[in-house]
């Protein structure tokens, strides 16, 4: 079967709402209901009318779609739907694959979508695609009625790598010590077993550094002294720490201007270290879902997807691509 993808405008309202109006209906009863429900063809042509849309189909069949909605520098997507009998198999994955890589041809700075919170599969799923929660920002809103809305973004200037095992997780570390210096400072953020650890593992190997890389728990810091005449490796743990602040107290044996620093459970805490800093957001798998990229995961694999995002002027300009 081939899965492909069509950009659509107002003249295929009636197969997108067909797929809103079934996907919608699936899910469990919402208090307001879901404003999907209340599309009907004239609305549906005159969201598409815009920006237009995306289809999905399996062997020509229409089985998913989604509406893009452009605000300023963002892309908003809406009525995001897949048949309930084609779930499970990657489409919405690719679905969202898609709809990024038109947003950035276009050069919108990121995407952004609305969730309920009564459906926490759904708010995980977009979490699963690079989505983070937004707090205290003025998104518009598509009415004026009090609903339990969730609001997620993904940022477009991130790079996505597939780590199938722990040596690749290993390798990319590798593959990034070769582009970070003194200064630098590296957010890692993923569940427990996500790979953090193995991934400074192969950062400390690339950079030459002194001393097993391990979970820095019970320490909640370790110095790694350079072999090689370069940077510190500085491993940090700030699942403890009650602000990123509390470094000051750790008494360091280092000035961290002059070492790379990772601080492993560091997102929503770390980014106070430098306006400028790589986030790196590791995805783990679940058993029961499909691979989380369009490469099949052979066997016996744990896949991660690890989505690598600069921040700040000292990363602009510098190739993540070939990650």
């Amino acid at each position: 079967m081939t899965l492909v993808f069509e950009r659509v405008g107002s003249e295929a309202a009636a197969e997108v709402l067909d797929i809103v109006r079934v996907a919608f209906s699936a899910r469990p009863p919402l208090d307001p209901p879901a404003e999907a429900l209340g599309e009907t063809e004239r609305t549906m042509k005159e969201r598409l009318a815009g920006f237009g849309g995306v289809l999905a189909r399996w062997d020509g069949v229409a089985v998913g779609a989604v509406l893009m909605d452009p605000a300023d520098s963002t892309l908003w997507l809406r009525r995001f739907a897949v048949l309930p009998d084609q779930q499970g198999h990657g489409v919405a994955h690719k679905m969202v694959t898609y709809a990024a890589g038109l947003a950035r041809a276009e050069g919108f700075d990121d995407l952004a979508v609305i969730a309920r919170e009564e459906l926490p599969e759904t708010l995980r799923f977009w979490e699963r695609q690079g989505f983070r929660r937004e707090r205290g920002r003025d998104e518009p809103r598509e009415e004026s009625r009090a609903v339990p809305e969730v609001r997620l973004r993904r940022p477009l200037n991130e790079h996505v790598v597939e780590a199938l095992d722990a040596e690749a997780m290993f390798e990319l570390g590798r593959r990034v010590a070769a582009l970070v210096a003194a200064g630098d400072v590296l957010v890692l953020s993923g569940g427990l077993g996500a790979g953090k650890t193995t991934f400074t593992k192969g950062l400390g190997a690339g950079l030459g550094v002194r001393g097993e890389v391990t979970s820095p728990t019970f320490v909640i810091a370790r110095v790694h002294p350079s072999t090689v005449d370069g940077p510190e490796l500085v491993h940090v743990d700030a699942y403890r720490l009650g602000g990123i602040e509390e470094l000051d107290d750790l008494d360091l044996d280092t000035d961290l201007d002059d070492a790379v620093t990772v601080v492993e459970w560091g997102e929503g805490l770390a980014e106070g270290l430098s306006e400028s800093r790589l986030e790196i957001r590791i995805v783990r798998a679940e058993a029961d879902e499909a691979p989380l990229d369009l490469v099949e995961a052979p066997d016996g694999a744990d896949p991660r997807r690890v989505e690598i995002v600069p921040v700040g002027a000292r990363w602009r300009g510098v190739d993540l691509g070939a990650l």
